[in-house]
């Protein structure tokens, strides 16, 4: 059984920017600091990634996964689950980006959600397997908010 994680984070970028550096996936290994390749491999009509291999530094290897996304929700959000991995049996998760909500941030400012849930094919208790998917969250979205407060450039 797969375990989530969700954190939420403000990040002084509007919303459209948020989302288009989330799914600008090939750049992925600048500011995703476990990530050491993403490519896309099949693109959508609108030309987003629509199936994506990656390859991770984890656990003192490197796991590779591909996964599909679905942009139903966008620009506001969107969502992955896990195509094919050796390692693990779930990876599914869902960025989401709302205005914040303080009333003097306008549109400069977003209200990020993210939800992921992680299952691995390995034998380890459910408290590691939470740790690793709070860890991959934080590693991700540390990188993420960075990135893009500083502008695109790191």
């Amino acid at each position: 059984m797969a375990d989530e994680a969700v954190e939420h984070m403000r990040i002084e970028a509007p919303p459209a920017r948020c989302f288009e550096v989330a799914v600008d996936f090939e750049r992925y290994p600048l500011w995703a600091t476990d990530v050491k390749e993403a490519e896309v491999l099949v693109r959508d009509a609108e030309g987003r990634g629509a199936k994506v291999r990656f390859a991770v530094a984890a656990m003192g290897q490197t796991i590779g996964y591909t996964l599909d996304y679905d942009y139903a929700g966008a620009p506001t959000e969107f969502s992955w689950k896990l195509d094919e991995s050796k390692v693990l049996t779930a990876l599914d998760g869902t960025y989401r980006f709302d205005p914040d909500p303080d009333p003097g941030a306008g549109d400069a400012a977003t209200a990020l959600t993210y939800r992921l849930a992680v299952d691995l094919n390995l034998p380890l208790p459910g408290f590691m397997k939470r740790q690793a998917a709070q860890m991959v969250i934080q590693n991700a979205l540390k990188g993420f908010k960075r990135y893009l407060e500083a502008g695109g450039d790191l």
